[in-house]
């Protein structure tokens, strides 16, 4: 049965007979097609002892398979200027790219090749191996990822999916075998949990039939869904610092476990975020520590709930010698927004600037595929982007102001300092004007 939408996005969707999802947007905005595939095999699925390996397993996935080698499909690739691009979070793995609209048939076959059929090979593994444990030696020696780590390991403890680093630790990245890779790939690779999105220069008839004929015919079990671990809320302060000698800048992460994505207080939460670190150039916390003071290099806020209880994370890089001031005036801002809310002119323009962002996430094939695989994972709704600004309309200061109290008290708050040690700071603090961003 395919479902369509008319008006504002109008995607048809089909849930082909093994359980795969389908979605297709055609759009005018070039001749070319987005394909996105994604399937619920991100870190959450990974065996406690193998973390890193959902990650690992999206660096050798398209390096061959039963009947393509990493360099047939990096030549077929290469032949027509396409990148294909795996990504994982907590949640989800996607393989996506952006192909000629007369490329779509072979693009599609050749995608479909890679999330079936991989073998892994050993060479290939040991490559991906020896990069990603680089890649993880680098994010030791980087302060901005080491407070962000050290953060989440704070917020949800260090064995919960939420609270591990998403590349693992090298010594549990150098245990991955390729039947490590094989068993995750055979449980969490099954029609019934992908979704493919297709967006572009093409009409949905023929994108239907051709992803039909392309996976209709898979048919492997689903492995039953994990559900996230409970989260305990933090009654009292927490807070670790990290010394790291040789580093000129001190990053600080602060933050405070939330909600999830499906909460009916999503939309006050999005908004009293964006209040606090988003709005202009970095909301209340740019204006006061980084314009107003002269202390960080960067200051924001980024608010990610999921299936689980998701961060509202405070990031700042600051001169080691302004840390202390720093934490000061994140508190000041934190408690400030907590205890008073916003204003109406505060509330007024963030309401403006997101219902205004709702067109700028659909500007691209790439922006609508992101937007329709977050509305499909969440049950959101095909006619979404165009609920989405009588959503926000519909959230009031009281709304605002109660999510800005349940959350925004420094006295429970997780603070995360890597940089420097203190033997090596100044006593003085002095502000400065160059302004730059470390965090990645």
């Amino acid at each position: 049965m395919t479902t369509t939408v008319t008006r504002g996005l109008s995607p048809a969707r089909q849930v082909l007979a093994n359980g795969a999802i389908v979605l297709v947007q055609e759009t005018a905005f070039s001749p070319a097609v987005t394909i996105s595939a994604s399937f619920r095999a991100g870190s959450l699925y990974e065996p406690d002892d193998l973390t890193g390996l959902a990650w690992l397993l999206a660096r050798v996935i398209d390096r061959g398979t039963a009947t393509r080698s990493a360099d047939s499909i990096a030549e077929a690739l290469d032949d027509r200027g396409v990148a294909l691009k795996v990504s994982t979070n907590r949640h989800a793995l996607t393989a996506s790219c952006t192909c000629l609209a007369e490329d779509f048939p072979e693009m599609l076959a050749l995608l479909s090749d890679i999330v079936r059929e991989p073998v892994f090979p050993q060479d290939q593994l040991e490559k991906r191996r020896a990069e990603t444990v680089s890649l993880i030696r680098q994010d030791q020696d980087n302060p901005a990822v080491r407070a962000s780590e050290a953060l989440q390991s704070l917020l949800y403890g260090p064995a919960h999916p939420y609270g591990r680093p998403a590349k693992g630790h090298i010594e549990t990245i150098e245990h991955v075998t390729r039947e490590d890779l094989v068993t995750f790939h055979a449980r969490r690779f099954a029609p019934g949990s992908f979704t493919l999105v297709v967006v572009g220069d093409v009409s949905a008839a023929r994108a239907m039939d051709q992803v039909t004929a392309a996976f209709d015919s898979w048919k492997a079990a689903s492995a039953s869904d994990r559900a996230v671990p409970p989260i305990a809320a933090a009654t009292s302060r927490r807070e670790t610092r990290i010394a790291m000698t040789g580093k000129s800048q001190t990053d600080v992460a602060y933050g405070f476990t939330t909600i999830t994505r499906l909460d009916p207080r999503f939309y006050a939460y999005w908004m009293m975020n964006n209040i606090l670190g988003q709005f202009g150039l970095g909301g209340r916390l740019a204006e006061n520590i980084r314009e107003r003071q002269g202390m960080a290099y960067y200051a924001f806020s980024a608010f990610d709930p999921s299936l689980g209880p998701g961060p509202l994370v405070i990031r700042a890089g600051v001169d080691p010698r302004n840390v202390d001031r720093a934490v000061a005036a994140i508190d000041a801002e934190v408690g400030a927004l907590g205890r008073e809310g916003p204003t109406d002119r505060e509330l007024a323009e963030t309401r403006q600037f997101l219902i205004g962002s709702v067109p700028r996430m659909l500007e691209t094939n790439q922006g609508i595929a992101t937007f329709l695989h977050t509305a499909e994972f969440f049950g959101l709704g095909l006619d979404f982007d165009r609920r989405l600004p009588s959503l926000l309309h519909a959230v009031t200061m009281d709304e605002v102001r109660a999510a800005a109290a349940d959350v925004l008290d420094p006295e429970r708050a997780s603070l995360a300092i890597a940089g420097p040690p203190a033997s090596a700071r100044s006593e003085s603090e002095t502000p400065f004007g160059a302004a730059r961003s470390d965090a990645g």
